[in-house]
Parts: C-alpha cells; structure tokens; sequence
C-alpha cells in the first residue's frame, strides 16, 4: 500500500495517519476500484426460499438480454478440486460449497451468476433469470429449538454447584441478544484474474490476504505462491473479512471458466446474508455471594444460532473465564442450527456477548447486596492470576482502569435507589460494567528497502482495516531507528509482502510490532556491515551503538560517522532490502495475557416516550504501550458507539416462514452521530515487558464488549426496570 504520493507533493509527510492523503483525495484504491483489462461484470442470482432443492433453471429471457456473456450454476462451472466430493467440502471446512450442490439451506444463497460485459447489463440479466424449487420445511424459529437442543459442558468445571446454589443472595435469569450485522461503508468485493491455468490474482476485500491465499490455494490445490492477494485498502470489516466467503470462491470460479477478469460486487442487501453477522443467542446465568459480597459460584449456559452447513460457535462462555475469581464455575454452550446464512466473528466476538449476561447479571446481585456495583467487583477480579489458567498475569490494569473511569464519570454523583435523579421528564442512571480480552500475539514479518537518500519503503502483508496498523507501524520503526517519519513509507496488504496474520481478534499491531523491531534490528545489521565496508571506523562497532538519521549513520559517544550516499556508492548499490519475523515463544507457558476496559455510561431516560440519550460515556483501557494515540482512541470510540447500537436498536429480521427480511440500511438500525456523545477515552498506558518488543496489547474488542452491559445498568439504575434482552427500545421501555 503506497501511501504517501511522492512524486507529486513535495510537503513533508503529515503527521497523523499515513493513509490519510490517499484516503481523503481519492487515490487509495479500493477492491473494486482496479482497472484490468478486458473486465467483466457478475452479479448473483440469490434463492428465494430458505430450504429445498432445486431442481431447474429458466435462462431463456437472460440470455437474450444484450451483453450476457455466461450464467454459470452447479450443473456448468468448472470443478473446483477441494469441493468435488462430499467428504472433501467437509474436509475443507470452506462453509458452502457455492455452485457445487444443488441444495439449498438458506434465503439469499447464490444459486447462479450471471457474467455480462458491464454491471448494467449483468444486473438486468440476473433480474430475469427464473429458477424452479422443491421446497422444504425451514427451521428457523430459534427459541423454539434451542428448547429441543442439549448443552454440553464447554471448559473444565471447577469446584462443584452443591456448595453454593443455596446461598440466600443468588440471581438466576436469562439473557437474550438478537442477531447483528457488520455493515461496513465498503461493500465486500472480488476481481478474479487467472493469469493463467495455475495462476490466481486476486483483488479482494479481506482482513488478511495470506489468510485468503491460503484458503484459495487448498480448494484448487495450488501452490499458495501461485496466488496474489491483494486488499490494499478496506472500508471497514469488523470480522466480516476473517474468512472467504462464497462471493470470492464464485468471482474465481467464472474468471477460470470465462479466462478472463471477472468482478463480482456485493449489494448492501446482500450483504445481510453474505458475509456473516453476530448470530442470535439465549444465555442463563445463576450466580450467588455471600453476605461480604465475594462470588462463590457461577453457572454460565450459552446457545448460539448457527447455519445448517457451517455450525459455528460464538464461544460466549469463554469470557466467563476471564475476569473474576469464581471458586465454583460450571459452563455450558450449544448451537442451535438454521435455514439461515452462516454467523462469524462480529467485534468481541462472543466475549460480547457473554459480558452483557455476566455483567448485568453482577449489576442485579448488587442492587440485593445493596451494595455499590462497583465494589462487588472489586471484591471478586482476579489481578493476579488468570482464574482458569493460573498462570501470572503478565500485566492487569483493570481496577486502575475502573477507578480512573469512576472518575471521569463522576460516579460518587450516582444514586443507589433506581429513579431516585430526574430532570424534568428525563430520569438520569449511571451504569458500569468491566471486560476483558485474552491479548494474542501471532508470528509476523516484515521487509524494509532501503534507498541512498536514506528514505526506506516498510513492508507486512498485513492488511490496516482502518485500525491505524501502517501509521503504528512508522512510529515503532521511528523509534527503534530514528529514521524520520517523513522517510519512512508504508506497503500493506499484498500476499507477496512479507507474511503476516489477519487483522482480527486484537492480534494485529501485537503481531506486526515486533516484526517491525526485527526488521529495525536486521537494518542496523546491514547498515553497519555496508558502513564497515566503506569506513575502517565502523569495523568492530556494534550494531546497538550506531544512531541513524536523515543523511547517514554515526556511532555513539564517538566522531566516526558515514552518510547514506558514501555507502551506496561505496558498496555499489541502488536499493537493498532486509526481512525479518518475530514470533511468540515461551512467555506464553509462563505468563496469561489480557486487555481489558472499564465502561460507565449516564444515561437519560425519557418518562413518557422511553427514548434513551447517551449522557456521557467514559471508557478506560488496558492495552499495554499506545503506539499511535489518536488511532487507538478512534479504535475505542467506535467500537463503544458499536456497542450502543448493539444495546439500544441493533437487530437483523427473520421470518420463521420467509428467512431473513428488512435487508437495508432503513429497516436495519445502527447508531449515528445523534445516538452518541464523544466518547472520552483514556489509556493506563503501562507497557506488557513479555508479551512482545513494544508492550502493546491490542484494542479492537475491549471498546465494545462492556458497552451493551453499561447501557442497560444505567437504564435500571435511571427507570428501575432490568432489561436482559437486546436491543433496549423504547417500546420494552414504556411498557
């Protein structure tokens, strides 16, 4: 990803974002936006009914429209080898194996694709293709099945329930969450090249092209290094880009079979059963204190919603696991399968979803105790040790966080007895709750190549989905080199770039960080080897006492110094490149990892329409080091107002006879500016010294997964009603 045009502005590079000049002018390309030549349109033909078969298709129309090129279905594309058999679609864990079975399992599953010459004349061809169904009962009522479904035990149980399930202090409720859809700006897209027979170029929205080459390259069992992914600029994917969906398999598939580039383009209705969502779920937590407060037990049950081919576990009870010391812990988990499109991960996948339970459920033990909610969980967070693992944390800063945000949020102006603060027809609630996330770190590399004028082009696979992964990426190899941030370039998300993992699950700066510092290491290595060369002076130095700057690089405490120039020209070079990897090790059977945030919310809840305004809301984080602080704290903030969403008006439509209905963005609703105070958030800022060379810990979940829970504290602490079912509006309200 070139992110600064260099040839044609001569300003020094910004300090803000990296990306941002390409970005604002329109020059950053997104997956749809390349020019190939001899490019074709496809655009998908979706089922209509949400089970059966099918058992004819109609193209007489279709075809006959002007510019159609191909309709391609199950019964004419060309095999792709990973899903010719059935024990080999299962074997590929793909999901659905799009073209290659003529079953259909749920509303809007590709059934064909027609290819035209322009999108126009694709579009109006699909719209006259007629396709005939056998169809079958759809199971799509969750809450009817997930009463015919059994829970099996997920974890290790620790203690026993007989100890504590009799305690006078108990609650035992049950929580409900509906389905959420991702909804990023960019719609998902693919153009599909084969270079030639065993050759795939890709541009592709994704969170992780080596992740999508890898894929690619097991279904047509082709060397990985023969495929080119490339997803240099994303418009956001909050999990949606951490697999291959059908779309991307369909675009390659018409692209082989045509030999030419193919472009396939989602529609934001699509994009309602295309590319994952937060999938429904129903949770029953029990748990009991004594009389002092401290928890004695938990029960944490959890059922997810998932597709009839690709059974997916949001994995809600993880975090049940995390954060307090329950000395009796049982969990439970199952999937409830559907005529529905497959869930995946939605920011805080799961661990969003189980905190909201938890943490409403400890809310609701408070109010009994008649003890301040923030208290209770002072007496019960395990900051010592991870309560499941018992390994030492590395580093646990979520009771400095939750003092400091009781702070901000003025939390000593909060009333005990609900309803108890008013302003005019408006009640006022204050909420809180805490979360946390198991802080990850994947194997990483990255290259630098270095010019005579002392500029270097820094280069990951990984891709930035808006996180600010390029602009960290600068200032952490500003600071190991002190090469100025005005000759530092960034290149992201190429397959042939140096291999990294996806950007997901909070593990992307964790992971290219230290393979930055590597790299920083492996260009001193080379710089004085090449110094040595051209200089006597610098034979014998060792690479930690050479200072580089904008024109060369000099030792430390010492005159010798050479200029960039004197060593290209000297050692005869133009350009020369290094490469490095870092990955965890050991500190990972010696210490537990975790990121965690603090939330508190005042709310105002209208008495006579139930609207609910976000006051103020306070979020403060333990992520270890902040490397860039304006993109960390957009991180947060979003990820807080994606919360409020989830709390007060997210939820995707279904129909127990149709499937999924209200695809659009009138129908479907998500919070905007007017639903949003800015979100104040502060950092505790103290680095991790084991879980990698920058002490940086990951952001992109913990903004959310205590937000929804916050929210519906303070509606109870604002109107006295507890709300376990999700979204909050304002008809339950007024009820």
């Amino acid at each position: 990803m070139k992110f600064f045009d260099e040839e044609n502005s001569s300003a020094p590079m910004p300090e803000g974002r990296v990306e941002a000049i390409a970005k604002v002018t329109g020059k950053g390309k997104y997956s749809a936006e390349y020019s190939v030549e001899n490019l074709c349109h496809g655009v998908l033909v979706t089922s209509e009914i949400p089970a059966g078969k099918i058992t004819g298709f109609d193209f007489t129309d279709a075809k006959a429209a002007d510019g159609v090129i191909d309709i391609i279905t199950h019964e004419n594309r060309p095999e792709v080898p990973g899903l010719s058999t059935e024990a080999k679609i299962k074997e590929s864990k793909f999901g659905l194996p799009v073209f290659h079975t003529d079953k259909v399992y749920f509303k809007g599953q590709p059934v064909a694709l027609v290819v035209a010459g322009t999108l126009e004349e694709a579009v109006y061809a699909a719209s006259l293709v007629k396709v005939k169904y056998e169809k079958n009962t759809a199971d799509l009522d969750f809450e009817t099945l997930r009463k015919k479904t059994a829970l099996k035990p997920e974890g290790k149980e620790r203690g026993s329930s007989s100890s504590w399930e009799n305690l006078p202090f108990t609650v035992d409720q049950e929580y409900k969450i509906a389905p959420e859809v991702h909804n990023p700006m960019e719609m998902h897209a693919t153009i599909a090249h084969w270079p030639s027979e065993n050759k795939l170029k890709l541009f592709d929205k994704n969170q992780g092209v080596n992740m999508v080459q890898k894929t690619l390259s097991g279904l047509y069992n082709i060397p990985k290094e023969n495929i080119e992914v490339i997803s240099e600029y994303v418009g956001g994917g909050f999990g949606s880009g951490l697999r291959v969906w059908p779309h991307t398999l369909a675009a390659a598939i018409a692209a082989k079979k045509l030999n030419r580039p193919v472009k396939l383009v989602l529609t934001r209705p699509q994009m309602f059963f295309s590319t994952g969502y937060r999938p429904e779920s129903w949770q029953r937590v029990k748990l009991s204190a004594s009389a002092d407060g401290k928890i004695m037990g938990i029960l944490h049950q959890a059922m997810n919603s998932g597709a009839k081919y690709d059974p997916f576990s949001d994995g809600i009870t993880r975090v049940t696991r995390l954060i307090y010391e329950f000395p009796n812990l049982k969990t439970e988990n199952a999937v409830v399968p559907l005529h529905l499109s497959a869930p995946t991960y939605m920011r805080g996948p799961g661990d969003c979803s189980g905190d909201f339970a938890i943490e409403s459920a400890l809310d609701e033990l408070s109010y009994q105790l008649k003890m301040d909610p923030l208290e209770l969980r002072y007496k019960n967070l395990s900051l010592v040790n991870h309560p499941d693992s018992k390994l030492p944390w590395s580093t646990n800063y979520l009771k400095e966080a939750a003092q400091r945000g009781a702070e901000m949020i003025k939390w000593n102006n909060r009333k005990q007895t609900p309803g108890s603060i008013s302003e005019g027809e408006w009640k006022i609630g204050y909420g809180m709750s805490l979360g946390m996330w198991n802080a990850g770190r994947s194997k990483a590399s990255a290259g630098i190549i270095m010019s005579k004028d002392g500029s270097v082009i820094l280069q990951t696979a990984m891709t930035d989905i808006g996180t600010g992964t390029g602009t960290g990426m600068r200032n952490i190899l500003h600071e190991a080199t002190g090469i100025p941030k005005d000759k530092i370039k960034i290149e992201l998300g190429n397959s042939n770039l140096p291999q990294a993992g996806s950007q997901g699950g909070s593990t992307g700066m964790s992971s290219v960080s230290g393979a930055v510092v590597a790299v920083a290491d492996a260009l001193r290595e080379k710089l004085l080897a090449y110094a040595a060369t051209a200089n006597p002076e610098f034979k014998n130095v060792s690479k930690e006492n050479i200072i580089l700057n904008d024109k060369g690089i000099s030792v430390k405490n010492q005159n010798a110094s050479i200029s960039y120039k004197d060593i290209f020209e000297k050692n005869n070079l133009t350009t020369f490149e290094v490469e490095a990897s870092s990955a965890p090790g050991d500190e990972r059977s010696k210490y537990a990892f975790c990121s965690s945030a603090a939330h508190f919310c005042r709310v105002k809840v209208h008495s006579k329409t139930g609207k609910v305004k976000i006051d103020k809301m306070v979020v403060v984080v333990d992520g270890g080091t902040i490397i860039s602080e304006k993109p960390a704290a957009n991180q947060i903030s979003g990820a807080a107002i994606g919360g409020i969403g989830m709390a007060l008006m997210e939820k995707k439509m279904i129909d127990e006879n149709l499937g999924v209905i209200g695809n659009d963005l009138a129908s479907y609703h998500f919070a905007v500016n007017a639903d949003a105070p800015i979100v104040e958030v502060a950092f505790i800022n103290k680095p991790d010294p084991n879980i990698n060379p920058s002490g940086a810990k990951g952001l992109g979940e913990v903004g959310i997964i205590g937000t929804a829970a916050a929210i519906a504290n303070a509606i109870y602490n604002a109107t006295g009603k507890r709300f376990r079912d999700l979204p909050i509006t304002p008809d339950k309200i007024i009820m």
